[in-house]
């Protein structure tokens, strides 16, 4: 990156005041230092993206890799060995279910923490979180994960298929993208694109966030 490349930054939330507090406060100060590196805002935009309403139909992809965290307790559910105590993170090798299941475990806790607690949770309606799994590729990155500590986590990027069954479908598929999917969001870990994205007769809409 040199003196005057542009960059589009993506800050995602859940909580619409962080957002627009975010949102004064750069529009108040158009400095701001990412690491090392100083950038001049130009322009703000505000973003909503939505999956659609029922019968609509999609892809959303990972924009940044995603880490899957898998409990000790359930390495034996799915014929993983773990000679220790410690979580397991996704790779290939462990198949599609676990990543599947521990996908919508942690929507789950995201949803507990910004959603009403009269709403069903992902786990608790019927069908899958989506309908097809594409895995793009996985890759090694190192990660600071606190000023004294880095450590390598192996991510992986994915497409994901979806069609919106109802509206909880659809609640479940937007705070994926508000959220991200996986662990570490704050790190930028897991945040989703809507790349596609077609009307319930098939059409395709106009309103994707690649």
């Amino acid at each position: 990156m040199q003196e005057g490349d542009e960059r589009t930054l993506l800050i995602s939330a859940p909580q619409e005041q962080l957002l627009a507090d975010v949102a004064e406060n750069l529009t108040a100060n158009r400095e701001l230092n990412i690491g090392q590196m100083p950038f001049h805002i130009d322009d703000l935009t505000s973003l909503s993206p939505d999956v659609g309403e029922p019968g609509s139909s999609g892809t959303i992809e990972t924009g940044t890799g995603l880490l899957v965290r898998i409990p000790p307790w359930r390495c034996d559910d799915y014929g993983i060995e773990n000679p220790g105590e410690e979580a397991v993170y996704w790779q290939p090798e462990h198949t599609i279910e676990p990543l599947r299941e521990q996908l919508e475990a942690n929507l789950d806790q995201k949803h507990d923490l910004f959603s009403p607690e009269y709403l069903p949770d992902p786990s608790d309606t019927e069908g899958d979180l989506f309908e097809g799994y594409e895995l793009l590729k996985t890759f090694a990155v190192p990660l600071q994960v606190t000023v004294d500590q880095e450590l390598t986590f192996v991510l992986s990027k994915w497409q994901f298929n979806y069609t919106v069954r109802d509206d909880d479908h659809r609640r479940h598929l937007n705070l994926a993208l508000d959220c991200g999917l996986g662990e570490r969001n704050a790190l930028g870990l897991g945040f989703c694109n809507l790349v596609e994205k077609r009307d319930p007769y098939g059409e395709p809409a106009t309103e994707v966030h690649g």
